[in-house]
């Protein structure tokens, strides 16, 4: 988590947005997102789809590494390889999925994330690899 409360730089990205969720937290080498869950998020099982995890890692694990802390210095980065892994289902009423750049270089990073409730149930967990655009 990030030691200040800065103003976050960017909004979610165009399918984030549109499936409800915000970026609460964003600085080096981390973000944080949040989901409240929805009708249309869920499978036929009534628990959300395995593609909210899987989206919601996805974006969490990018925006970590990603973060320049100036607006008009963006950094954009592309997924190479993702792997989730699906432990439970939530508790609560909202996913909550935090990501960590956890090493790389100029050109490539690794990253992981979790996803949570508000409960503290660990719902889903993943780690990829990312190549920087531009």
């Amino acid at each position: 988590m990030t030691d200040t409360a800065a103003p976050l730089l960017e909004e979610p990205n165009p399918f984030m947005r549109h499936v409800g969720a915000e970026m609460v937290d964003w600085g080096p080498d981390f973000v944080r997102f949040e989901l409240p869950l929805a009708p249309f998020l869920m499978n036929r099982y009534e628990i959300p789809h395995g593609g909210v995890y899987a989206s919601l890692l996805d974006t969490a694990m990018g925006y970590s590494g990603c973060y320049t802390g100036d607006a008009d210095n963006k950094k954009l980065g592309m997924t190479l390889s993702m792997n989730v892994q699906f432990l439970s289902q939530p508790k609560g009423t909202k996913l909550i999925a935090e990501g960590r750049r956890t090493g790389g270089g100029k050109r490539t990073f690794f990253s992981e994330a979790t996803i949570t409730d508000e409960t503290g149930e660990i719902i889903a967990t993943g780690t990829g690899v990312f190549r920087y655009r531009g």
